[in-house]
């Protein structure tokens, strides 16, 4: 049995990473605001620029924390393509059609129900797939396919309703405003708690369902929370921030080599830390320090995710399942 410790020097590791972070993103920007101004307006006192003031809190500090909140909520590879798919259809149907719904609520509902949709038919392969390799096919095969079917949806749709969903494609941190945060908050929230509820199921789960069995798990209760509980996650973020790629895939083997566990209830939380460090990275090489281009974040996350993916495969290390 894995013995469990706490691991100060990780944890103390990934705080000061994810704070450094934070506070570099925070001073970098296409207006020049000296680090004391910066200091100051985080700490709630006002400043005499006005204007300073504005930028800081309403659209520096709110995509610092939104990078933070999709950073923590990292996406399971496929997950993002069924939520893809069905904000497409929200996209090419028209916002108007959800006469019940703000904006915001119909694309949260919109990628959740995709993600929930997508994992449950990974589920549903998995189950009768024992080859990780043919998994691996097969989930990029309905990767695919999902593409294709946007494609049409484009090809039928007007030119507005493209434009509208390829940029949400592309990513965005900073076009969140305290509404939507508290909302993507919340949702976090809820995926959070779930996966917490979940935690031992997890861990016992690495050791097979018939070991599972034989604790007193109960394997429909367990994965319906997983089920709810990545669903929430993936759609929360995929609906505000566009499908952010790589991170949800790279950072949980970064943080297994780091920590040297299986143990989810060290994992999690850190994978949480990593995936927010590594998402504050991505956006401040998206800023183009000493330039006013931004960049799509979602080109810099793959530009960054993918090398890092080839070199945990290449190098061949162990890394705890």
């Amino acid at each position: 049995m894995e013995k469990r410790t706490f691991q100060y020097p990780q944890w103390l590791f990934l705080l000061i990473l994810m704070g450094s972070l934070f506070l570099i993103n925070i001073s970098l920007g296409s207006v020049s605001i000296p680090p004391g101004e910066i200091v100051q307006a985080l700490i709630g006192l006002p400043l005499e620029n006005v204007i300073w003031q504005d930028i800081i809190i309403d659209f520096r500090f709110t995509k610092a924390l939104t990078c933070i909140l999709a950073g923590s909520g990292p996406d399971i590879l496929g997950l993002s393509s069924g939520a893809s798919l069905l904000v497409s259809l929200v996209f090419m149907a028209g916002i108007s059609s959800f006469s019940l719904l703000s904006e915001s609520w119909s694309l949260a509902l919109a990628a959740c129900t995709g993600s929930s949709l997508m994992l449950l038919l990974v589920l549903a392969i998995a189950g009768k797939v024992k080859d990780n390799t043919s998994l691996l096919i097969v989930g990029l095969m309905i990767g695919a396919g999902t593409a294709s079917f946007v494609s049409v949806l484009q090809f039928m749709s007007r030119a507005e309703d493209q434009q509208y969903y390829l940029i949400w494609t592309f990513g965005s941190l900073g076009g969140l405003n305290w509404t939507e945060i508290g909302i993507l908050t919340l949702a976090l929230l809820v995926g959070s708690v779930l996966l917490i509820v979940n935690v031992k199921s997890l861990n016992a789960w690495l050791l097979g369902d018939n070991y599972s069995q034989s604790l007193g798990m109960n394997l429909k209760r367990s994965r319906l929370l997983m089920i709810l509980s990545t669903s929430i996650l993936t759609g929360a973020v995929t609906a505000f921030c566009g499908p952010i790629a790589f991170v949800g895939l790279a950072v949980p083997h970064l943080v297994r080599l780091l920590f040297k566990t299986s143990d989810h209830r060290l994992l999690l939380p850190a994978v949480a830390m990593g995936g927010a460090s590594l998402l504050l990275f991505c956006d401040c090489l998206a800023q183009v320090p000493g330039s006013t281009y931004v960049l799509p974040i979602n080109a810099v996350t793959a530009l960054i995710g993918a090398p890092l993916v080839v070199w945990i495969i290449l190098k061949g290390k162990k890394i705890y399942a």
